[in-house]
């Protein structure tokens, strides 16, 4: 029966040199994927044999038998071959088939390490080709899933200090914000902080800022923190430097993010009675920031909220270019900002 790994599990065995004749990696989470193929593309064979035993291919340039025939061909002075398969989902395209493979997997050579990266989505459980792979004890099975929204602040927590640095909450809801779930753009991002934080090993907002241009002061945090305490001076202070920084801050982003907010403010009233931790679960967020929501429900009803979210959707109808002659005015935003702060929506 061939085994459901974990990422982790996966990276320890390929750093201790444990590896199976195949890899099947799949799911709708590419990074995890792409992070195991450049592992094993890069670590396997010493970098003098890669000329000879490593063979890397993408599935629109390859069949299935193709992929069957070169496993099968003796690996050259050295112990093993490496055949890696990038973008394997393309190998179904065009009414190409895995079933050519599936001869290969009953019978694997052991001297090859075969790894097939199928990205964006999972394998038809329902296909003979997966009922082999499950089936044999020669396969390594890797199946990767999507990294929610509310799931990205706690990851990107957990990855900092997995490589031995810290992170304060502002700095990683800053980074949740801006950068949102792409795990791949986020690592990018996260790498880049860790060159400038070498010393200190610690991540700041003004490290963020400085480094990545999303400013501590003037950011779509603090944007929902300036509605939810209705200080209009802050909340315009702030769609005025949105406005001077369009690239940095495009309108569809912001009302992605204003319509999570006032979401998540309108189930706070559902929760509102449980402690805040219960509650910070229950509503997707993180301890430290219960109080921003509770603040904001006291000054937003949930009947309000439901028309709040109207607008918010009409104003992403606006920053897409209906219903508005200039897709990219600020004016909309300044004045649902206005709305919102002095009580029309009551």
């Amino acid at each position: 029966m061939a085994a459901n790994i974990s990422f982790e599990q996966l990276m320890r065995n390929l750093v201790n040199r444990v590896y199976s004749p195949i890899y099947f990696l799949h799911g709708e989470e590419a990074y995890y994927i792409d992070e195991v193929i450049s592992y094993i593309e890069n670590n396997v064979l010493e970098e003098a044999d890669r000329a000879f035993n490593q063979t890397v291919v993408y599935g629109r340039d390859v069949t299935a038998r193709d992929i069957a025939d070169r496993c099968r061909v003796y690996s050259m002075l050295g112990n093993y071959q490496v055949i890696i398969v990038k973008e394997a989902q393309d190998l179904t395209a065009n009414n190409r088939k895995l079933d050519d493979l599936e001869s290969y997997i009953e019978n694997p050579q052991e001297n090859t390490i075969l790894v097939m990266g199928y990205k964006y989505k999972k394998l038809d459980k329902r296909k003979s080709f997966y009922k082999k792979l499950k089936k044999s004890d020669k396969v390594t099975f890797l199946e990767t899933k999507k990294v929610y929204d509310n799931q990205i602040p706690g990851w990107i927590d957990k990855y900092v200090k997995d490589k031995g640095y810290s992170i304060d909450v502002v700095s990683t809801r800053l980074l949740a914000d801006y950068v949102g779930s792409d795990l791949s753009r986020l690592v990018n991002e996260i790498n880049k902080l860790f060159i400038t934080a070498n010393d200190t090993k610690s991540i700041t907002p003004q490290t963020i800022e400085t480094n990545i241009g999303i400013s501590k002061d003037f950011n779509i945090f603090e944007l929902t923190k300036a509605l939810g305490t209705r200080n209009v001076f802050k909340a315009q202070q702030i769609v005025h430097y949105f406005e001077a920084n369009p690239k940095d801050n495009p309108l569809q982003m912001i009302t992605v993010m204003l319509y999570h907010f006032f979401v998540k403010v309108f189930l706070y009233h559902r929760f509102k009675n449980g402690n805040p931790r219960e509650i910070a679960s229950s509503i997707g967020v993180n301890p430290a920031f219960v109080n921003d929501y509770a603040m904001a429900a006291r000054n937003y009803p949930p009947g309000v909220i439901r028309k709040i979210i109207s607008e918010i959707r009409m104003l992403d109808l606006k920053s897409k270019g209906y219903g508005s002659v200039d897709a990219k005015d600020y004016g909309p935003l300044s004045e649902f900002v206005f709305k919102c702060i002095h009580g029309v929506f009551l």
